[in-house]
């Protein structure tokens, strides 16, 4: 059974960071590609990076330059360091996993975790 975590996420004013974290079991990091997506209500959900089985990482433009995707395959564990944060990045944000590519649209992905949420208020 695949189970995806996540952590790291809370409250943090405007230009703060936070580090997520995604545990992967069942599911080994440099089999598949994985990624981070983000829904805020009322908002579809939205890629935010990915990175290839390689290692490979592909950050959506809203985010570029302020967040990095990594990922350590020998715990099976992948980040999402965030920086300069904004209000607009408050969403919940989901690890994702399984899929042969880094693609940043949803339906690519067959495993999702529960989501961890991230709050950007002053």
């Amino acid at each position: 059974e695949v189970q995806l975590v996540e952590s790291g996420g809370g409250p943090v004013q405007p230009g703060g960071s936070l580090r997520l974290s995604c545990a992967a079991s069942g599911l080994t990091a440099n089999s598949y590609a994985m990624a981070w997506f983000r829904q805020a209500p009322g908002h579809e959900r939205e890629g935010v990076a990915a990175i290839s089985k390689y290692g490979i990482p592909t950050v959506a433009a809203s985010v570029k330059g302020r967040f990095t995707i990594s990922k350590v395959n020998a715990n099976n564990t992948l980040f999402l360091q965030m920086h300069n944060l904004k209000s607009e990045d408050t969403a919940m944000y989901y690890c994702a996993g399984g899929a042969e590519r880094a693609a940043m649209t949803p339906r690519h992905y067959p495993y999702w975790g529960r989501g961890t949420q991230v709050t950007v208020s002053s």
